[in-house]
């Protein structure tokens, strides 16, 4: 337990530090961006490969993609059925709705926390490893699909997830794993020493996304939403995650644990980012996306009371 409370605390206060710099502006206007693509594409991908060419693929490929994959779905699901006929949105803002409720910060928050809080990165892979390799392209196909200015094909997708980065350096480190490869020690210390640079550029850019954040400012009449979206996150999907760990993985205590934390992250910030590119469901996605990240690190540390 103290361990875990110790993880949270040097997660907490990288987070403020990233804070206090965006406070100051001692970095620019543009340093968020610009840390979130430093991590994006190349310190992240190089992190994924160290760690994933060190992991045993088994437990990647096991029984945490599985309740990564259908905790998900799930949640994803439930929102529709809540939402779709109470609230009648069209299937655009249902859709970003849906991957509001149930796409995690996988990366910014999830490799720290994996870190930190579980005592290996590997637990945020799998989970990362579904929502870019399956789940985002499916629900951007189906974005495609109900917009006119946006047209999309099989082929078109699987190029752009082929051309993701995390996903380049999550499958370079499995297929090293699985074939039991080693780089020479003068290409794996370079990669090493960029991959040392992730975490703390992840949190210090969340922290200063943290700055000026007021969710349900300005609802746009997407309150209700919005509350439905973050409820789902942060209680439906962590008990959907135990009970299919639980009852139909048959996972051990620490193995449960670390499957629920990582469910329970917040909703990613590139959700965001979709929502605007449609330009349907921005108020609910910027709203959920600061609502979780403000309540689930603190929620987080809860889980360990509860589940011991």
């Amino acid at each position: 337990m103290s361990g875990v409370l110790s993880g949270f605390a040097v997660v907490w206060t990288v987070i403020a530090v990233g804070y206090f710099v965006g406070r100051t502006g001692v970095l620019g206007e543009n340093a968020r961006y610009v840390l979130n693509r430093l991590t994006f594409f190349v310190a992240s991908p190089a992190l994924l490969f160290t760690t994933l060419s060190e992991s045993d693929p088994a437990s990647v490929l096991g029984p945490f993609l599985g309740v990564a994959a259908a905790s998900a779905l799930l949640t994803a699901i439930a929102y529709v059925l809540i939402t779709r006929w109470w609230l009648r949105r069209d299937l655009t803002e249902t859709t970003i709705g849906a991957m509001s409720a149930s796409t995690v910060n996988s990366a910014n928050l999830g490799l720290p926390i994996a870190l930190y809080v579980l005592g290996d990165m590997a637990h945020a892979a799998p989970v990362i490893l579904w929502q870019l390799a399956l789940f985002s392209p499916i629900c951007l196909a189906i974005l495609d699909a109900s917009t006119s200015r946006h047209r999309t094909t099989v082929v078109s997708m699987l190029v752009q997830t082929a051309k993701n980065p995390m996903i380049v350096g999550s499958l370079a480190g499995l297929m090293c794993a699985l074939f039991d490869l080693r780089l020479p020690q003068p290409l794996a210390d370079p990669i090493d020493l960029i991959a040392g640079a992730s975490i703390p550029a992840m949190l210090i850019a969340f922290g200063i996304s943290l700055v000026g954040s007021k969710p349900l400012e300005a609802s746009g009449g997407r309150r209700a939403d919005t509350l439905v979206a973050t409820a789902m996150k942060l209680v439906f999907q962590p008990v959907v995650a135990w009970v299919l760990a639980v009852w139909l993985f048959h996972l051990e205590s620490e193995s449960v644990f670390a499957a629920v934390i990582m469910a329970a992250l917040p909703t990613a910030q590139n959700i965001f980012v979709t929502a605007s590119r449609y330009e349907r469901g921005i108020v609910l996605a910027k709203d959920t996306v600061l609502l979780t990240t403000i309540v689930a690190v603190p929620a987080m540390m809860v889980v360990p009371l509860i589940l011991t």
